[in-house]
């Protein structure tokens, strides 16, 4: 009788939840497709998601906020980015963190206290307890901010074929604003890594999964079992 090989299947104890956060042209896509490659490649259960849009609901509010051909005041802005996170959480992120997966978000709260706080130069505290209640409570466990040149990050987005967004559009000063949100947001805060922007996509890739492993290690959430084949 041949006895099957058995493989090994790595669980979590408990979900993690990790978002990349950046200026557009910054890279974020890009990072999260390979760290959700590396991390399958690790047999671990990984999905990537996105805001604005990976929701029924979000489809249409993403077009509305980055195809619109009308202005939108910053309040209401925010308060549609805020009803796509709220359903994000409750359709996506929260069954797959209570499924133990990890969950890699291209984008989440911080994107809306810096482009509608910092760019729209909206109230910082009050977009920051609305995201609390979308979020109800839950904080990624680590960001991977990628850190980018404004010059460099323009020079990708001229590159692209692709029709640019509402944001995109808009003047340096407002992209100079948000440049300066994000540093002064992540300056001190214990869960963001800054990556540079500037480095080989495949060597960012490299870096935040090694993060990713290692607080997985440091908090001992691994259970690997046994699985025929």
């Amino acid at each position: 009788m041949i006895k099957k090989e058995k493989n090994l299947e790595n669980k979590l104890k408990k979900g993690l939840l990790v978002a990349i956060e950046g200026i557009d042209g910054s890279g974020k896509s890009t990072l999260a497709n390979k760290l959700r490659e590396k991390l399958e490649s690790d047999n671990l259960d990984t999905i990537l998601t996105y805001e604005p849009g990976d929701s029924a609901l979000g489809k249409h509010l993403r077009k509305i906020l980055q195809e619109r051909d009308f202005e939108l005041c910053g309040k209401s802005e925010f308060l549609l980015f805020a009803s796509d996170r709220a359903q994000h959480f409750q359709d996506i992120i929260i069954p797959s963190l209570q499924k133990n997966k990890i969950v890699i978000s291209d984008r989440m709260a911080d994107s809306s206290v810096v482009y509608q706080g910092y760019g729209r130069q909206e109230d910082l505290n009050t977009i920051k307890t609305i995201n609390k209640w979308a979020m109800q409570n839950i904080e990624p466990d680590i960001i991977f901010y990628i850190q980018v040149p404004l010059k460099v990050a323009l020079e990708r987005l001229e590159k692209r074929n692709s029709k640019p967004s509402a944001f995109e559009k808009e003047k340096d000063s407002f992209t100079k604003r948000l440049v300066n949100g994000f540093e002064a947001e992540f300056k001190d805060r214990k869960n963001v890594i800054t990556l540079d922007g500037q480095q080989d996509a495949g060597m960012l890739a490299k870096i935040a999964h090694a993060n990713i492993k290692l607080f997985i290690s440091k908090n001992n959430l691994t259970i690997t079992q046994e699985t025929q084949e």
